[in-house]
């Protein structure tokens, strides 16, 4: 079972104080289970595996780059390096995404990191009236729409596949 801590060292109550400090609503639901892919996230929220909002992060010149995808997508690397006029994009290692979200890989939420980290939103995500999103951990998810999560992440929507 999942304890929280106090702010800074507890992925999810940065991410639980990131959702309010940008105005959202705290919607975190902790789960006994690990959710640590979009189809076990899927399956235990009875949502679709497209409204799952994976957080993937990439190395961009040993820059992070967060693209926030549909769970039902393949991200296309050379598509979005393309589109944003950029070298190779890649996928970072567990480390890399550590050190730069405070959260590891298969729990990685869109927010709550500990610095300002360039976000693409996947386009493909706006069809769906309620997304969902990993929020710090393995266990513990968030509901929002693709409006709000475009506002508190400033991302930018791309064509991702």
């Amino acid at each position: 079972m999942h304890k929280a801590t106090e702010p800074g060292t507890d992925p999810v109550v940065n991410v639980r104080l990131a959702l309010t400090a940008a105005g959202a609503r705290d919607t975190v639901h902790v789960f006994e289970d690990k959710v640590p892919t979009a189809a076990a996230a899927a399956a235990v929220l009875g949502c679709e595996v497209a409204a799952i909002t994976n957080s993937l992060i990439f190395d961009l010149d040993g820059q992070p780059l967060l693209i926030l995808a549909s769970g039902a997508a393949k991200v296309d690397t050379a598509l979005v390096a393309e589109q944003l006029g950029t070298g190779r994009i890649r996928r970072a290692k567990p480390a890399f995404v550590l050190e730069h979200t405070g959260q590891e890989v298969g729990g990685v939420a869109p927010i709550g990191h500990p610095g300002k980290i360039r976000t693409i939103l996947d386009a493909s995500l706006e069809q769906h009236p309620v997304l969902w999103a990993g929020a710090g951990d393995h266990h513990s998810m968030f509901s929002i729409s693709y409006e709000e999560l475009a506002r508190i992440t400033g991302a930018e929507p791309l064509r991702v596949r």
